[in-house]
């Protein structure tokens, strides 16, 4: 009897465990609920997506919310694009919202723009209500060199068309920066600018900046701009510097240049006169072998030493009388 009893509790926990391994394993709920909405799911079909690895529930659930939308979308499209590594619900949505919006938009094209890194849903929203993208402070300086810093809002709608493969908001943002620096830089007086800055907003309209991008610009309105800096006078101040150095170091050099010229003369004049006192030395020594040789006489020597004398003393006495004469006092 005992043994009966035991032969049943191990049938019964067999059985139990079977059906929780088998209602585990096969989504006999979510079979129901898509039954329950219109949507023929095959058990075998939920099967395979589990040996596939993928959850059922994340293509089931998009699937029922599309044929309820009627959309007409196939369970192994949503299957690829899930393997693909894409956004199901998120495709599914934006083409729930494209359809409520009249905007023409396949499946494939919005796998497309998930698969490339775009947000389909919010380019769906951006083409319905359209988005402001505000540019950071852009400082440009107009011909007077007075130098303006401007802030734009631009307001964009994303073209579906031109989402894969577009550039995005940064190169909108860039663009029109360029177009900010160059209108501004092109006008003769900041001062125009001031009194007319829809000029800025015309002028960069009309230079398509939307073209290879995934937005189309419908506005583009100047927020603010505010004066800088005097650039102009910045830089003429600078180059007044610059020359002002550059004319110290030229100074400088010709100093320097008069300084060695002085010193190389000094140079020369004591070369000069250690040649005189070496030609005076050899004097003595000229008339001394000039007297041995007979070649100079005595007298000659004297009467020579006389008149060497005689210059000296009249050269003292010249001197002393123009000294008397400048300490006289002039007579009036």
């Amino acid at each position: 009897m005992s043994g009966s009893l035991v032969g049943i509790l191990v049938i019964i926990i067999a059985v139990i465990l079977f059906f929780s391994l088998f209602f585990s394993f096969v989504p006999v709920g979510l079979w129901i609920s898509a039954a329950a909405s219109g949507v023929r799911v095959g058990i075998l079909t939920l099967v395979g997506m589990r040996l596939r690895r993928v959850v059922p529930s994340r293509i089931v659930n998009p699937l029922i919310k599309a044929r309820k939308a009627g959309l007409d979308v196939t369970i192994n499209q949503l299957e690829a694009h899930y393997l693909a590594g894409g956004n199901v619900d998120k495709v599914v949505n934006a083409l729930i919202a494209a359809q409520r919006a009249n905007i023409p938009l396949g499946f494939e094209r919005a796998a497309a723009i998930d698969l490339a890194g775009r947000d389909v849903l919010e380019a769906v929203q951006m083409s319905v209500n359209p988005k402001v993208i505000e540019t950071p402070n852009i400082a440009s300086i107009a011909k007077d060199g007075i130098e303006l810093i401007a802030k734009a809002r631009v307001t964009v709608r994303a073209n579906i068309d031109r989402l894969v493969g577009g550039a995005g908001e940064q190169t909108i943002i860039a663009r029109v920066g360029e177009g900010i620096v160059t209108t501004v830089g092109s006008s003769e007086s900041h001062k125009e600018v001031l009194e007319n800055p829809d000029l800025i907003s015309k002028t960069v309209l009309e230079k398509g900046l939307d073209a290879g991008t995934a937005f189309e610009i419908l506005s583009i309105d100047i927020a603010d701009i505010d004066v800088g800096r005097n650039i102009g006078a910045q830089l003429q101040t600078d180059q007044a510097e610059a020359d002002k150095r550059i004319a110290q170091a030229k100074a400088e050099e010709r100093r320097a240049m008069a300084v060695a010229k002085e010193q190389e003369m000094k140079a020369m004049v004591q070369e000069m006169r250690a040649k005189v006192v070496e030609a005076e030395a050899e004097v003595p020594r000229a008339m001394a072998m000039a007297l041995r040789e007979g070649k100079l006489g005595v007298m000659d020597y004297y009467n020579m030493q006389n008149i060497i004398s005689d210059t000296q003393m009249r050269n003292s006495i010249s001197s002393m009388s123009r000294q008397d004469n400048n300490k006289q006092p002039d007579k009036k």
